[in-house]
């Protein structure tokens, strides 16, 4: 008999130290894919089988219990069961499709779309609600024509609401006297459906680009909701601010035409500016795109924003709440909550 066979067939208690120690990783390791495997069919099964709650529920408890019992006592052919099982559950979680149609949420009851002739863009839909607070208001939808040729530039809006790790940033993009066009990029939940960050993780949620004006999607956020915004000015040509402008019509045209799925990691509110880009011009990948709270010092350490500070200094100088509250609902308000803003 050879070596290797004689090797092979000692238990694992005798065989030599590195020989147990690659074993126990690699068993180690089994079990965590496993376990990986198995938790986000749960996840999946909870999130968006097409059920009420409990029986979800019910469907990923059955499941975790079924497939821990058979991996850990049915052999190898209990975790060719559960793969099997996986790769089934997999399949019908892929033919999962969004809809246009549904009793959305009134704040993203309708999507925003936009007619371009040459220069002349004309967008429908822009949000302009009256909001008393941030669950009482006055719906309202503008159409709002745009000449590419009044275009002065864009700015950033970073908005915090809890933890300083993670932020949703708005982009408004600077017409002049025609005004500013915000595009903030949300879930778009149904009427009673509470977001989840794990839910995110799934196919729970559609996708929306809202088109609002500033007195909108940002004083919504400062006045009624009380969270931090800054502001920052992003140094761009104006070739460029117009090639960022016309990627977001092509996005929400697309969206208007055919729904999307949100996604925490692959489809949310910063890496989707990031996709829409032409591959040429993406920037290089960050962490920070994804633990966005952050974001602004990476565009700070890449020389993008305007403004001739320290980072610490300009973040402070950029926040804009006591502004935003000062001008309530004033006409200007996109002039006052810019009064001492760096870069403008």
């Amino acid at each position: 008999m050879s070596n290797e066979a004689t090797i092979e067939k000692k238990p694992l208690g005798k065989r030599s130290l590195p020989v147990r120690l690659l074993w126990l990783l690699l068993v180690g390791l089994s079990f965590c894919v496993a376990g990986i495997l198995v938790a986000w069919v749960a996840g999946a099964l909870y999130f968006d089988l097409p059920a009420s709650a409990p029986v979800r529920t019910t469907a990923a408890i059955i499941w975790v219990v079924v497939a821990a019992t058979t991996l850990l006592f049915a052999g190898v052919r209990g975790r060719v069961l559960v793969l099997i099982a996986f790769v089934g559950i997999v399949g019908w979680w892929l033919t999962l499709r969004p809809t246009q149609d549904a009793n959305w949420e009134p704040v993203v009851a309708r999507l925003p779309h936009a007619a371009i002739q040459g220069d002349h863009i004309t967008v429908y839909d822009i949000r302009n609600f009256d909001y008393r607070s941030a669950d009482d208001f006055t719906p309202q939808y503008d159409t709002e024509m745009f000449d590419l040729t009044n275009l002065r530039g864009l700015d950033l809006f970073i908005n915090y609401w809890g933890s300083p790790y993670m932020a949703h940033p708005i982009i408004s993009f600077d017409f002049g006297l025609q005004g500013r066009l915000c595009f903030s990029i949300e879930i778009r939940p149904k009427v009673g459906q509470p977001y989840s960050p794990l839910g995110g993780l799934y196919r729970r949620y559609e996708l929306i680009y809202i088109a609002a004006n500033e007195r909108d999607v940002i004083r919504l956020r400062t006045n009624c909701k009380h969270e931090d915004i800054y502001l920052y000015r992003l140094k761009l040509p104006p070739g460029d601010a117009r090639t960022r402008f016309m990627e977001y019509l092509q996005r929400i045209n697309e969206l208007y035409e055919r729904a999307e799925w949100y996604n925490e990691v692959t489809e949310n509110c910063t890496t989707s500016i990031r996709a829409q880009h032409a591959r040429s011009q993406r920037i290089p990948w960050d962490w920070r795109m994804l633990v966005n709270g952050f974001m602004d010092q990476m565009l700070y350490e890449r020389h993008v924003l305007a403004g001739n500070l320290p980072f610490a200094k300009l973040k402070e100088r950029a926040l804009i709440n006591e502004r935003a509250l000062g001008a309530g609902d004033s006409p200007d308000f996109s002039e006052q909550i810019r009064a001492g803003a760096p870069g403008f």
